[in-house]
Parts: structure tokens; sequence; C-alpha cells
């Protein structure tokens, strides 16, 4: 596997937003291999699975999500001694700072709100990938 490669979960419960995200994937020619999750609970199953690569991880999560909603992810990810050092950037339509700051004391790498169109959503994935492309991680 290419040493650059990041293994990336997308915890997003709306399959348009997943949708979004792979085309904005592919239109950017990001070929890193992306895992879905549909909640944090099933976030959780695939990170603790063996499905998922457990190097060169990124988490991009959503906040609104039933069963268990991204801060509460967030929450147990970190308590986990396994999990608590994986990078995470929360990927939102939330602009309520409660949230923000909540994430952030949580250890998040970054806050991005949801771009409205899809270019807009296109030149995030683009920046954030050119981001983890320059970040060293393990």
């Amino acid at each position: 596997m290419n040493s650059r490669m990041l293994n990336v979960l997308l915890v997003e419960d709306d399959e348009v937003d997943v949708m979004n995200v792979r085309r904005a994937f592919k239109k950017n020619n990001i070929t890193n291999p992306l895992w879905t999750a549909g909640n944090g609970i099933e976030a959780l199953e695939v990170l603790r699975g063996s499905a998922m690569p457990t190097e060169r991880r990124l988490v991009l999560l959503d906040l609104n999500m039933p069963r268990m909603n991204g801060i509460e992810f967030l929450r147990e990810l970190r308590a986990d001694p396994e999990l608590h050092s994986t990078p995470v950037v929360v990927l939102t339509t939330s602009d309520d700072e409660r949230d923000r700051v909540e994430a952030f004391n949580l250890n998040v790498a970054g806050y991005i709100l949801k771009p409205v169109t899809f270019m807009s959503f296109v030149e995030a994935m683009a920046t954030l990938n050119k981001y983890w492309t320059l970040v060293e991680l393990p």
C-alpha cells in the first residue's frame, strides 16, 4: 500500500452527503480508501473491527446523527485507549458555537461547515486532502 495513502472513515447518516463526498473524491482524484458508517455506533464498530487498516486513519464526522451523535462518538473515541489518538475532522451543517467548542474540547483536528454548493464542497475536499497529504501521520 502507498505509504501516503490515508484510510478515511466517513461517519454520515445522510446518503446524499455520502454520495457528495464520493463524488468530490472522484472529481479531485482522491484515491484514498473510503469507509462509511451511518452513526457513531457503526463507526466504532468499523474502527474496532478488522476490515479497516489500523494505520493512517482519518475520520470525517457529521454531528447530527441518530443512535449516537458525533459528540457522543468523540467522547467514546477519546476514552478508548486504542483509538484515542485517531484524527477527526468534523464535517457538519451545525454552526452552533456549543458544538464547535465541544468538538475542539474533544481534540478534533478541524471543524468544517458543509458548503451549500457542490463545487464549494469539491473545493473543501481538495483542501482537506492537500492538508492531510502534507501532515505526517503514524
